[in-house]
Protein backbone atom coordinates (compact mmCIF):
# COMPACT_ATOMS: atom_id res chain seq x y z
CA UNK A 1 0.00 0.00 0.00
CA UNK A 2 1.13 3.24 -1.21
CA UNK A 3 1.59 6.24 1.46
CA UNK A 4 -1.02 8.02 -1.35
CA UNK A 5 -3.69 5.28 -0.36
CA UNK A 6 -3.01 5.67 3.35
CA UNK A 7 -4.00 9.20 2.97
CA UNK A 8 -6.86 8.86 0.77
CA UNK A 9 -8.08 6.48 3.37
CA UNK A 10 -8.09 9.14 6.19
CA UNK A 11 -9.90 11.34 3.88
CA UNK A 12 -12.94 8.61 3.21
CA UNK A 13 -13.40 8.46 6.87
CA UNK A 14 -14.05 12.17 6.81
CA UNK A 15 -18.11 13.37 7.85
CA UNK A 16 -19.17 15.70 5.13
CA UNK A 17 -19.05 16.64 1.97
CA UNK A 18 -18.26 20.32 1.70
CA UNK A 19 -16.27 23.28 3.75
CA UNK A 20 -18.40 25.06 6.42
CA UNK A 21 -17.66 28.51 5.34
CA UNK A 22 -16.73 29.74 1.69
CA UNK A 23 -13.33 28.87 0.86
CA UNK A 24 -10.25 28.85 -1.17
CA UNK A 25 -8.42 25.53 -1.44
CA UNK A 26 -4.87 27.16 -1.88
CA UNK A 27 -3.34 23.48 -2.26
CA UNK A 28 -3.66 21.71 -4.88
CA UNK A 29 -2.48 19.42 -7.99
CA UNK A 30 -4.52 19.02 -11.42
CA UNK A 31 -2.05 16.43 -12.29
CA UNK A 32 -0.98 13.51 -10.32
CA UNK A 33 2.86 11.95 -10.32
CA UNK A 34 2.23 10.35 -13.61
CA UNK A 35 0.86 13.45 -15.22
CA UNK A 36 -2.53 12.45 -15.65
CA UNK A 37 -5.57 14.70 -14.74
CA UNK A 38 -9.57 14.74 -14.44
CA UNK A 39 -9.38 18.10 -16.03
CA UNK A 40 -10.18 21.38 -14.87
CA UNK A 41 -13.93 21.16 -16.25
CA UNK A 42 -14.49 18.39 -13.24
CA UNK A 43 -12.34 20.12 -10.42
CA UNK A 44 -14.75 23.17 -11.00
CA UNK A 45 -17.82 21.03 -10.69
CA UNK A 46 -16.19 19.53 -7.66
CA UNK A 47 -15.69 22.88 -6.46
CA UNK A 48 -19.04 24.10 -6.53
CA UNK A 49 -20.30 21.12 -4.66
CA UNK A 50 -18.28 21.42 -1.79
CA UNK A 51 -17.98 25.42 -1.37
CA UNK A 52 -15.33 26.35 -2.74
CA UNK A 53 -15.27 29.62 -4.16
CA UNK A 54 -11.53 29.57 -6.06
CA UNK A 55 -8.80 27.48 -6.13
CA UNK A 56 -5.38 27.92 -6.04
CA UNK A 57 -3.61 25.46 -9.03
CA UNK A 58 -0.56 23.88 -10.21
CA UNK A 59 1.17 20.71 -11.23
CA UNK A 60 4.08 18.21 -10.12
CA UNK A 61 7.16 19.38 -10.74
CA UNK A 62 8.49 15.88 -11.33
CA UNK A 63 7.55 13.02 -13.41
CA UNK A 64 7.64 9.12 -12.30
CA UNK A 65 9.11 6.74 -14.82
CA UNK A 66 7.96 3.43 -14.97
CA UNK A 67 11.38 1.48 -15.44
CA UNK A 68 11.45 -1.28 -17.91
CA UNK A 69 12.63 -3.63 -15.02
CA UNK A 70 9.07 -2.71 -12.99
CA UNK A 71 6.19 -4.76 -14.16
CA UNK A 72 3.51 -2.83 -12.82
CA UNK A 73 2.73 0.71 -14.22
CA UNK A 74 3.23 2.77 -10.95
CA UNK A 75 0.72 5.30 -9.69
CA UNK A 76 2.77 7.39 -6.99
CA UNK A 77 6.23 8.20 -6.55
CA UNK A 78 6.50 5.26 -3.65
CA UNK A 79 4.89 2.68 -6.17
CA UNK A 80 8.21 1.61 -6.66
CA UNK A 81 11.88 2.04 -7.01
CA UNK A 82 11.79 3.42 -10.03
CA UNK A 83 13.25 7.19 -10.23
CA UNK A 84 11.45 10.97 -10.98
CA UNK A 85 12.55 13.19 -12.84
CA UNK A 86 12.19 17.13 -13.69
CA UNK A 87 9.09 17.64 -16.02
CA UNK A 88 8.51 21.24 -17.49
CA UNK A 89 6.21 19.95 -19.65
CA UNK A 90 3.49 20.04 -16.35
CA UNK A 91 3.18 23.78 -16.71
CA UNK A 92 1.89 23.04 -20.51
CA UNK A 93 -0.74 20.87 -19.20
CA UNK A 94 -1.74 23.79 -16.51
CA UNK A 95 -2.23 26.33 -19.16
CA UNK A 96 -3.85 23.68 -21.38
CA UNK A 97 -6.42 23.00 -19.13
CA UNK A 98 -6.97 26.89 -18.12
CA UNK A 99 -7.00 28.17 -21.74
CA UNK A 100 -10.04 25.40 -22.33
CA UNK A 101 -11.88 27.49 -20.21
CA UNK A 102 -14.29 30.07 -20.50
CA UNK A 103 -13.28 33.87 -19.30
CA UNK A 104 -15.83 33.55 -16.24
CA UNK A 105 -14.01 29.62 -15.19
CA UNK A 106 -11.18 31.14 -15.43
CA UNK A 107 -11.20 33.82 -13.12
CA UNK A 108 -12.07 31.17 -10.21
CA UNK A 109 -8.36 29.77 -10.48
CA UNK A 110 -5.21 30.56 -9.35
CA UNK A 111 -2.23 28.69 -11.60
CA UNK A 112 1.29 28.76 -10.18
CA UNK A 113 4.72 27.98 -12.40
CA UNK A 114 6.50 25.08 -10.94
CA UNK A 115 7.56 22.61 -13.97
CA UNK A 116 11.83 23.57 -13.41
CA UNK A 117 14.50 22.29 -11.85
CA UNK A 118 15.46 23.90 -9.23
CA UNK A 119 18.77 22.84 -9.08
CA UNK A 120 19.81 24.49 -12.60
CA UNK A 121 21.14 27.43 -12.59
CA UNK A 122 19.80 28.36 -15.87
CA UNK A 123 15.69 27.79 -14.12
CA UNK A 124 15.37 31.51 -14.43
CA UNK A 125 15.68 31.93 -18.46
CA UNK A 126 12.38 29.01 -18.22
CA UNK A 127 10.54 31.17 -16.02
CA UNK A 128 10.59 34.18 -17.69
CA UNK A 129 9.99 32.69 -21.29
CA UNK A 130 7.03 31.08 -19.36
CA UNK A 131 5.77 34.58 -17.75
CA UNK A 132 6.28 36.11 -21.60
CA UNK A 133 4.38 33.18 -22.98
CA UNK A 134 1.57 33.12 -20.65
CA UNK A 135 0.83 35.74 -18.45
CA UNK A 136 -1.65 34.48 -16.48
CA UNK A 137 0.84 33.04 -13.72
CA UNK A 138 0.03 34.29 -9.94
CA UNK A 139 3.06 33.01 -8.40
CA UNK A 140 5.88 29.93 -8.30
CA UNK A 141 5.11 26.65 -6.88
CA UNK A 142 4.57 24.39 -5.49
CA UNK A 143 8.21 23.79 -5.15
CA UNK A 144 9.40 20.55 -4.26
CA UNK A 145 13.01 20.48 -2.63
CA UNK A 146 14.04 18.74 0.63
CA UNK A 147 10.52 15.99 0.33
CA UNK A 148 12.35 13.05 2.40
CA UNK A 149 11.19 10.16 0.03
CA UNK A 150 10.90 12.41 -3.60
CA UNK A 151 14.33 13.40 -2.80
CA UNK A 152 15.64 10.66 -2.49
CA UNK A 153 13.87 9.10 -5.98
CA UNK A 154 14.15 12.18 -7.79
CA UNK A 155 17.48 11.82 -10.31
CA UNK A 156 20.11 14.23 -10.09
CA UNK A 157 21.42 16.73 -7.80
CA UNK A 158 19.15 16.84 -4.20
CA UNK A 159 17.05 20.67 -4.40
CA UNK A 160 16.95 22.89 -1.54
CA UNK A 161 15.24 25.86 -1.01
CA UNK A 162 18.66 27.77 -0.29
CA UNK A 163 20.27 26.49 -3.42
CA UNK A 164 22.02 29.31 -5.72
CA UNK A 165 19.90 28.05 -8.87
CA UNK A 166 16.71 29.94 -6.75
CA UNK A 167 17.62 33.05 -5.69
CA UNK A 168 17.34 35.31 -9.59
CA UNK A 169 13.93 33.25 -8.94
CA UNK A 170 13.57 35.04 -5.96
CA UNK A 171 14.45 37.87 -7.40
CA UNK A 172 12.45 37.68 -10.32
CA UNK A 173 9.52 37.18 -7.78
CA UNK A 174 10.42 40.31 -5.43
CA UNK A 175 10.38 42.36 -8.87
CA UNK A 176 6.70 41.14 -10.03
CA UNK A 177 5.43 40.92 -6.36
CA UNK A 178 4.82 36.80 -6.62
CA UNK A 179 4.45 34.40 -4.08
CA UNK A 180 7.07 31.41 -3.58
CA UNK A 181 5.17 27.92 -2.68
CA UNK A 182 7.55 25.40 -1.53
CA UNK A 183 7.49 22.18 0.18
CA UNK A 184 11.16 22.23 2.39
CA UNK A 185 11.32 20.25 5.52
CA UNK A 186 12.26 21.26 8.63
CA UNK A 187 14.46 18.31 9.60
CA UNK A 188 15.46 14.82 8.39
CA UNK A 189 13.55 12.15 8.63
CA UNK A 190 13.48 10.50 12.55
CA UNK A 191 16.03 13.40 13.04
CA UNK A 192 14.49 14.91 16.10
CA UNK A 193 17.52 15.97 17.88
CA UNK A 194 17.15 19.58 16.55
CA UNK A 195 15.44 20.92 13.24
CA UNK A 196 18.60 19.85 10.57
CA UNK A 197 16.87 21.87 7.51
CA UNK A 198 15.78 25.04 8.85
CA UNK A 199 18.42 27.14 8.36
CA UNK A 200 18.23 26.97 4.85
CA UNK A 201 14.92 28.66 4.65
CA UNK A 202 16.02 31.23 7.55
CA UNK A 203 19.01 31.84 4.87
CA UNK A 204 16.12 32.53 1.99
CA UNK A 205 13.92 34.99 4.32
CA UNK A 206 16.69 37.04 5.61
CA UNK A 207 18.12 37.11 2.06
CA UNK A 208 14.75 37.66 0.16
CA UNK A 209 12.60 40.10 2.27
CA UNK A 210 10.49 41.42 -0.22
CA UNK A 211 9.28 37.31 -1.40
CA UNK A 212 6.21 36.04 -0.01
CA UNK A 213 7.34 32.40 1.10
CA UNK A 214 4.69 29.61 1.72
CA UNK A 215 5.93 26.96 3.67
CA UNK A 216 3.72 24.17 2.61
CA UNK A 217 2.34 21.71 5.08
CA UNK A 218 4.44 24.34 7.80
CA UNK A 219 7.82 22.30 6.75
CA UNK A 220 6.22 18.80 7.88
CA UNK A 221 6.34 15.65 6.21
CA UNK A 222 6.06 11.93 6.86
CA UNK A 223 8.06 10.10 9.87
CA UNK A 224 9.41 13.75 11.55
CA UNK A 225 7.00 14.08 14.48
CA UNK A 226 9.09 16.31 16.42
CA UNK A 227 7.76 17.16 19.81
CA UNK A 228 8.59 20.53 19.58
CA UNK A 229 7.02 21.00 16.15
CA UNK A 230 4.45 23.50 17.47
CA UNK A 231 6.73 25.86 18.92
CA UNK A 232 8.78 25.57 16.09
CA UNK A 233 6.26 26.90 13.87
CA UNK A 234 5.18 29.59 15.93
CA UNK A 235 8.87 30.90 16.45
CA UNK A 236 8.78 31.10 12.79
CA UNK A 237 6.33 33.18 12.16
CA UNK A 238 7.06 35.66 14.95
CA UNK A 239 10.77 35.86 13.04
CA UNK A 240 9.49 36.25 10.09
CA UNK A 241 7.22 38.56 8.75
CA UNK A 242 7.60 37.51 5.07
CA UNK A 243 6.53 33.75 5.96
CA UNK A 244 3.02 32.19 5.57
CA UNK A 245 2.18 28.73 5.56
CA UNK A 246 -0.67 26.67 4.65
CA UNK A 247 -2.10 23.69 6.65
CA UNK A 248 -2.50 20.52 4.17
CA UNK A 249 -1.59 17.09 3.21
CA UNK A 250 -0.55 14.83 6.46
CA UNK A 251 0.41 18.30 8.35
CA UNK A 252 -3.30 18.74 9.49
CA UNK A 253 -4.31 14.84 9.96
CA UNK A 254 -0.99 13.88 12.01
CA UNK A 255 -0.38 17.16 13.81
CA UNK A 256 -3.31 19.75 13.89
CA UNK A 257 -6.34 17.40 13.82
CA UNK A 258 -6.05 15.52 17.63
CA UNK A 259 -8.28 17.02 19.99
CA UNK A 260 -5.41 18.03 22.52
CA UNK A 261 -3.92 19.63 19.77
CA UNK A 262 -6.12 21.19 18.00
CA UNK A 263 -7.22 24.27 20.31
CA UNK A 264 -3.41 25.67 20.70
CA UNK A 265 -3.22 25.34 16.72
CA UNK A 266 -6.25 27.52 16.68
CA UNK A 267 -5.22 29.85 18.91
CA UNK A 268 -2.02 30.34 16.73
CA UNK A 269 -4.53 31.10 13.90
CA UNK A 270 -5.94 33.44 15.57
CA UNK A 271 -2.61 34.88 16.70
CA UNK A 272 -1.22 34.86 13.03
CA UNK A 273 -4.52 35.42 11.57
CA UNK A 274 -3.07 36.63 8.15
CA UNK A 275 -0.94 34.08 7.12
CA UNK A 276 -2.38 30.52 7.27
CA UNK A 277 -4.29 29.22 4.82
CA UNK A 278 -5.98 25.60 4.09
CA UNK A 279 -5.44 23.14 0.95
CA UNK A 280 -6.78 19.74 -0.22
CA UNK A 281 -3.63 18.70 -1.30
CA UNK A 282 -5.07 16.29 -3.91
CA UNK A 283 -3.19 15.40 -7.19
CA UNK A 284 -4.63 15.01 -10.50
CA UNK A 285 -8.45 13.51 -9.35
CA UNK A 286 -10.98 15.24 -7.66
CA UNK A 287 -13.83 12.95 -6.48
CA UNK A 288 -12.86 13.19 -3.01
CA UNK A 289 -12.29 16.99 -2.72
CA UNK A 290 -15.60 18.01 -0.76
CA UNK A 291 -14.23 15.28 2.31
CA UNK A 292 -10.63 16.64 1.91
CA UNK A 293 -12.04 20.00 2.21
CA UNK A 294 -14.41 19.32 4.85
CA UNK A 295 -12.03 17.36 7.21
CA UNK A 296 -11.23 21.55 8.32
CA UNK A 297 -14.80 22.23 9.63
CA UNK A 298 -13.66 21.11 12.67
CA UNK A 299 -10.94 23.12 13.47
CA UNK A 300 -12.35 25.94 11.83
CA UNK A 301 -15.42 25.96 14.18
CA UNK A 302 -12.74 26.41 16.61
CA UNK A 303 -12.30 30.19 15.47
CA UNK A 304 -14.36 33.70 15.49
CA UNK A 305 -15.84 34.28 12.15
CA UNK A 306 -13.63 36.76 11.18
CA UNK A 307 -10.48 34.85 11.67
CA UNK A 308 -12.71 31.23 9.76
CA UNK A 309 -13.18 33.98 6.86
CA UNK A 310 -9.19 34.76 6.64
CA UNK A 311 -8.28 31.23 7.22
CA UNK A 312 -10.68 29.82 4.57
CA UNK A 313 -10.94 32.28 1.91
CA UNK A 314 -9.35 35.72 2.28
CA UNK A 315 -5.56 34.90 2.77
CA UNK A 316 -5.50 32.95 -0.01
CA UNK A 317 -7.73 35.36 -1.81
CA UNK A 318 -5.72 38.83 -1.64
CA UNK A 319 -1.99 36.68 -1.93
CA UNK A 320 -3.39 35.27 -5.30
CA UNK A 321 -6.90 36.82 -6.70
CA UNK A 322 -5.67 40.67 -5.52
Amino acid sequence: MSFNRVFEDKIIQVTGEQVSVPAVDAHIHIVNFLQQTDGLDVLLDAMNKANIDKSVIFGLPVRKKWAFSEPEKPHYYLSDDARCYWYAATDEIVAYEYLKLTPPARKRFAPLLCGFNPTDLLAIDYVEYMFRKYPFWRGIGELLLRHDDLTALTAGEKARVNHPALFDVYAFCAEKDLSVLIHQNSTAVLHTAHFEYLFEIEEVLHKFPKVRFIWAHCGYSRRIPHKDYFQMVTDMLRRHPGLYVDFSWVFYDDIVSHSIAKPKWANLAQQFSDRIMIGSDLCGHFDLLGKAIARYNSFLTLLPDPIQEKIARKNAEDIYFG
